[in-house]
């Protein structure tokens, strides 16, 4: 039985926290708000609004659909879009290349390629505290860095000097975040949701899943040999 004690395991269950939306949205909410109160409303803050928004609503009705109907893919383990993966794809690219400011392009550029690594870091830690299959951490980092990318794609970052606390700011709302925020409730709210929509009494789960796949798949009846 894996100890979840273990250095290797508590590694990755503090950095699957940096998915989590209440960590995450705050900050994104607050950089776009100041980014208005600096420039106005811009291309960028209204893009990475918008596409997070629907990047959450997809990844919700998929959670939702399996939950409340049990509609999966057993063949590829999937039961939903991870949200932790799809909100650190579509939240940290564009959180650290703003907190890059007016730097030179080596800066800019670095700080994009660490905030996707970052994303794709959180993904992976959902497969090792074992709560997504790579299916779905897959499918949430792609969903998300589609919605960050199409943000910083469609609009130039405006070339804001960012004070020098911006960056520790960032740093400092992460940490705390990782090592004090309570546990997440996202997921219970979509079962909740999921339920309601569905009139289910219980949340179906994966083993249900393949167990049914299981009980479908046809049965390799091999010829009887007959003797003479």
């Amino acid at each position: 039985m894996v100890n979840p004690d273990t250095p290797p395991l508590l590694f990755w269950s503090l950095l699957t926290r940096l998915g989590e939306a209440q960590i995450l949205l705050p900050a994104m909410v607050l950089a776009t708000a100041w980014l208005t109160w600096r420039q106005g409303p811009t291309r960028l803050a209204l893009g990475w609004l918008a596409s997070t928004a629907l990047a959450a609503t997809v990844t919700t009705l998929s959670k939702v659909a399996f939950i409340g109907y049990g509609i999966g893919l057993p063949a590829l383990d999937f039961t939903g879009i991870s949200g932790h993966a799809m909100f650190a794809a579509a939240v940290l690219p564009p959180l650290l290349r703003l907190s890059a400011g007016t730097l030179t392009l080596r800066w800019q550029t670095a700080s994009l390629v660490l905030g996707y690594s970052l994303a794709a870091a959180v993904a992976v830690s959902r497969v090792m505290v074992g709560v997504h299959s790579w299916s779905e951490v897959g499918a949430g980092f792609a969903l998300g860095a589609s919605a960050s990318g199409l943000a910083l794609l469609s609009a130039q970052v405006p070339a804001v000097r960012i004070p020098r606390w911006v960056p520790a700011l960032v740093l400092a709302w992460g940490t705390l975040g990782v090592a004090a925020a309570p546990p997440s409730r996202t997921h219970d709210w979509v079962t909740q949701l999921a339920l309601a929509q569905s009139g289910r009494s219980q949340p179906y789960q994966r083993w249900q899943m393949h167990q049914e796949h299981r009980r479908h798949q046809p049965v390799l009846r091999l010829p009887s040999l007959q003797t003479r």
